[in-house]
């Protein structure tokens, strides 16, 4: 009797003894020290350190904003190291939703002309943009704002456009950094309350953050000091919920 072999989801992100050293002068410094780490799709990790721990370096790593000194990135299959500086930037564009904790929206043009941005880069059709960029916005709950200017929205509503904008592209991972760190505690909540459905709907998100109670939304949380992983705590995983499947968002 013949097997089949039982595989589980594949990984996004697989980093193998990766480590990061900057150098000024004869200075050495390591700001990232044989970390190894995996991610599989649909999870939903939280990478939590203090300043100065090497977790906004392992954001840079991560992102391909940032190369390695040494170790292994393979994202999505494909290994880091192989890629010239055109191809990282379409990894970038297409493989990664980026939302950063600054919002990084053009205040002279409205919500869904930031969010159809990574596609312009993409070099995709205007006429194909638009409905892209409507859609992920009313995913986010902001159907109602697709017009309005940065500077005309709270800063909550300014995040969504940012994640909105993180969709757009069906990138295989969400990167957030700090996706809280300029919100109010209402505003917080409504931003965590959203990555939880994008998570509930299939979606892999890394998120970086100090705050214990921001990791605790994650399912796994991994802990960094002076560059390395301390430990990598995984929560049982529960159940998901039965809209999940429909609601079509991976």
């Amino acid at each position: 009797m013949i097997m089949e072999a039982v595989t589980g989801p594949a990984p996004i992100v697989e980093l193998d003894e990766v480590g990061k050293t900057y150098r000024n002068g004869t200075l050495e410094v390591h700001a990232l020290d044989r970390v190894s780490l995996q991610v599989v799709e649909g999870e939903y990790v939280a990478i939590m350190g203090p300043s100065g721990s090497g977790k906004s370096t392992l954001m840079n790593i991560l992102g391909c904003l940032d190369t390695l000194s040494r170790g292994r990135y393979v994202l999505d299959g494909e290994d880091v190291a192989d890629l010239d500086e055109h191809e990282l930037a379409e990894v970038r564009n297409r493989r990664i939703g980026f939302v950063f904790q600054q919002f990084n929206l053009l205040p002279s043009l409205s919500a869904w002309r930031n969010v159809e941005l990574p596609l312009c880069y993409a070099g995709m059709r205007p006429a194909d943009r638009r409905p892209r960029a409507e859609a992920a916005l009313t995913r986010v709950g902001l159907g109602e704002r697709m017009d309005h200017k940065p500077g005309q929205l709270s800063g909550g509503q300014q995040q969504r456009v940012a994640i909105a904008r993180a969709l757009v592209t069906d990138p295989a991972l969400i990167l957030a950094d700090e996706p809280t760190g300029n919100l109010d505690s209402v505003s917080t909540a409504d931003v965590l309350d959203l990555l939880d459905e994008l998570h509930a709907g299939g979606r892999t998100i890394v998120l970086i953050t100090h705050e214990q109670e921001v990791a605790d939304r994650a399912d796994r949380v991994v802990h960094v000091r002076d560059g390395r992983v301390l430990d990598d705590q995984r929560e049982p995983a529960a159940p998901r919920p039965a809209h999940a499947a429909a609601a079509g968002v991976r």
